[in-house]
């Protein structure tokens, strides 16, 4: 009877410990996919390499991914996961933090992003990653810098937070600080002078060009 009990008792532990371990084994593959994704071009990862470097079998990497795909999108959303936990979800006290955190992310994975959205006119997976990224942006703009869109509604709304989203975008940082190699203070400056310098109230629609209306 001890011995069954015992039994019983350590079965628990067991359990947490093969959770624990497939936890860890699922956390090297991602990290090791988003590395390789992040780097190449998609049809130049080998999922084999990927599982080496994660210290598993390529079967191992099917059973629990299943395809190319599917690791891509996990991957994806891992890394995104990191990237929302490091942008507060509140509106910002004070603009120029505010980017500072955004160029901080950029800083740092920036050009990887940059190659994803490269591919992703060719690689229907990457293109709903992209996407999916596009509408986070989104709203982290609109909560982010709700004080500037205060107030407004409709198209007046839409255009001023098109103008924020436009001075935000990772394109925007690309041109400032890898076309232009302009150094990151003076490229947050002059973002931050941009969201600065929308009008207060409703943007009048006979000042704005056709194409923003």
């Amino acid at each position: 009877m001890n011995i069954s009990k015992t039994s019983q008792s350590k079965r628990p532990y067991r359990m947490s410990a093969r959770a624990d371990a497939a936890s860890a084994t699922a956390e090297r593959l991602l990290e090791a996919a988003w590395r390789h994704f992040a780097t190449r071009p998609y049809e130049q990862v080998r999922l084999r390499e990927i599982a080496a470097e994660a210290g598993v079998t390529v079967q191992t990497l099917h059973l629990r991914f299943h395809s190319k795909d599917e690791l891509l999108s996990a991957a994806y959303a891992w890394f995104g996961q990191q990237e929302i936990a490091s942008r507060p979800p509140a509106p910002a006290a004070d603009i120029a933090e505010a980017l500072a955190l955004l160029f901080d992310r950029y800083e740092e994975h920036g050009q990887a992003v940059l190659r994803m959205l490269s591919q992703e006119d060719r690689v229907p997976a990457i293109k709903r990653m992209t996407d999916a990224g596009r509408a986070y942006h989104r709203h982290w703009v609109q909560t982010t810098f709700e004080p500037q869109l205060e107030g407004l509604s409709g198209g007046s709304y839409e255009r001023r937070l098109a103008a924020i989203l436009l001075a935000t975008d990772l394109l925007a940082w690309k041109l400032l600080r890898q076309d232009m190699k302009l150094d990151r203070e003076n490229s947050e400056r002059i973002v931050a002078e941009i969201i600065q310098s929308l009008p207060g109230g409703p943007v009048p629609a006979v000042r704005l060009c056709a194409c923003v209306r």
